[in-house]
């Protein structure tokens, strides 16, 4: 049964990923409607030969490494518990410690070690095409740093959650999914709160605007937005990529407004402003809580669901898996392995609310600065920097793209534009 779940899984993933090499690169067509020729939504318009060759051909070969990312993840942990090596992992972590907590820990740890090292080789052909490409500017060194990085962050949130979690199937056999999600709550919130002052600045420098002038001017935007903003953030990118991005993190009084030194960079004062007035429409419109609100109820659904799925599993494959119940440790990389499913499956729903808000943001930073020569020329000069497809094919779009398509941002603003010519 074991050889023949493995065998299965892997000629799954192999027509998996044969489909979607066949659907980026031979069925899509992602050239403009005729209507959008033409017009500055249309790239040829602001891009040149190469930079329009490039962007299709970075695109391409970005999005099916997405692709194939995800369901990689999938088959590994289901080969981790059909060759054994949970059990290995188990009694390892048994034979070091007779304390629960350290036995997780070392179970954990090894875990997570095989996972960074079958999944780098993924983040590495990411990180050289990014470089091949002149996305990212960042060194070797300077990418593994941060590989490393994420490796201990994940890994000392992952132990606490592993031991939390373990604990409560043990106390609750058939409850524990919702005693987790109750503790998602504050947990989630923690996190959100202690993000911007104590995970953020692992990975990068963050410090006051040095642009002052500029700086009063965002502060005037967002006291028009009623925004208690005293402070704007730059954090130094230029060494890791040539890429633009502003945002608004953190909640309560760890909030912050932050941008890229490459985004102050490449573009002038109108159109960071228009940025801004996109990331206080967040704020305006409650975004962030309404994003939380969604999260914990699709956590809701998302654990249930996992309670369910796994009891039927072990049921049927406990054997094959090497796994004896929900309650053995054992049991993680399944548990793991269907959240990361129902998380890739739920992403066309989450990434729908999020395009929604997203085109949200832009119609009122356009009504709030009533510049949208400024939006248009943003938008294109993000296109020119990310190597981005203005008009995505429709999966990659509704299972990546958290943000409108360039062509619907641009178009937006230029109907904004036609409609307030006389004004």
């Amino acid at each position: 049964m074991a050889r023949k779940i493995g065998l299965y899984g892997i000629i799954g993933y192999f027509l998996y990923g044969l489909f979607f090499y066949w659907y980026l690169f031979h069925f899509t067509n992602t050239s403009l409607p005729f209507e959008y020729q033409g017009t500055v939504a249309d790239p040829a318009t602001f891009l040149n030969g190469r930079e329009l060759m490039l962007s299709e051909e970075y695109s391409k070969i970005r999005n099916l490494l997405f692709f194939l990312s995800t369901p990689f993840e999938w088959l590994f942990y289901l080969f981790i518990m059909l060759l054994g090596l949970s059990t290995l992992f188990k009694g390892w972590s048994e034979q070091s410690s007779k304390y629960k907590f350290v036995q997780t820990s070392i179970y954990v740890a090894w875990l997570s070690l095989f996972a960074f090292i079958a999944t780098t080789p993924l983040s590495y052909i990411s990180y050289k095409l990014s470089k091949q490409y002149n996305i990212s500017t960042q060194s070797f060194g300077g990418w593994m740093k941060d590989e490393l990085i994420d490796f201990w962050v994940n890994f000392g949130m992952m132990v606490l959650i592993v031991c939390v979690l373990y604990w409560l199937i043990n106390k609750s056999a058939k409850k524990w999914w919702l005693y987790a999600w109750l503790l998602t709550i504050p947990f989630s919130l923690f996190l959100m709160f202690v993000q911007p002052v104590v995970i953020d600045p692992l990975y990068n420098d963050f410090y006051p605007l040095k642009n002052k002038v500029l700086e009063t001017k965002i502060l005037d935007l967002a006291d028009k937005a009623n925004i208690p903003a005293e402070h704007v953030f730059e954090v130094d990118m230029a060494e890791k990529t040539n890429a633009l991005n502003a945002y608004v993190t953190g909640i309560g009084s760890n909030s912050r407004i932050v941008l890229w030194d490459t985004t102050l960079n490449k573009l002038d004062d109108d159109e960071i402003l228009f940025i801004m007035a996109h990331e206080m429409a967040h704020y305006v419109e409650k975004h962030i809580y309404i994003g939380i609100a969604g999260y914990l109820l699709m956590s809701l659904i998302g654990l249930y669901l996992t309670y369910k799925i796994m009891e039927w599993v072990i049921s049927r494959y406990g054997s094959a898996l090497k796994i004896s119940s929900v309650k053995d440790i054992r049991s993680l990389p399944l548990f793991l392995m269907i959240i990361s499913m129902l998380l890739f499956l739920s992403s066309p729903i989450s990434n729908a609310v999020s395009r929604y808000q997203e085109t949200r943001a832009d119609s009122y930073a356009v009504e709030m600065t009533k510049d949208a020569e400024a939006g248009i020329s943003t938008f294109q000069e993000l296109t020119r920097a990310g190597l981005s497809q203005v008009n995505p094919p429709f999966l990659v779009k509704v299972f990546r793209y958290g943000h409108p398509t360039m062509l619907e941002r641009i178009t937006l603003l230029e109907d904004y534009q036609i409609e307030h010519r006389d004004d």
